[in-house]
């Protein structure tokens, strides 16, 4: 059973953010130069999903990503750690990517709040 939202809420606040290992929720499409696009269904409802998707132009939203929001994505795939992918992408990208960490942790937030992410410590 899924945990409740005061539920993910309360292991949120108790751990420490670089800890936490991100999860990817959606699928994505890679082009040759690594631009990551995500691909959200518009619908979950599955009487609209049976019906009215079908005649819809496209069934899901696709969100382009940037270079590095686009490598972070990648890495996304709750075996590392924030705390390793930060230093992935410290190594990537060097200065341009400074402050690597309040850079990422508020990419990171930003992709949970929009239900694009999980992450596997509350994911039981």
């Amino acid at each position: 059973m899924p945990l409740s939202f005061s539920q993910r809420r309360k292991i949120l606040k108790k751990a420490n953010y670089l800890d936490l290992h991100p999860l990817r929720l959606h699928g994505e499409e890679i082009s040759d130069e690594n631009i990551v696009t995500i691909i959200i269904p518009k619908f979950k409802n599955k009487f609209i999903v049976q019906y009215i998707v079908p005649k819809l132009k496209s069934p899901d939203i696709k969100l382009k990503l940037d270079e590095i929001g686009s490598t972070t994505w990648i890495l996304l795939d709750g075996k590392k750690n924030v705390r390793e992918i930060s230093n992935l992408l410290m190594e990537k990208f060097g200065d341009k990517i400074e402050p690597v960490n309040q850079r990422l942790t508020k990419f990171l937030t930003g992709l949970y709040e929009q239900r694009l992410i999980t992450f596997q410590e509350i994911n039981i």
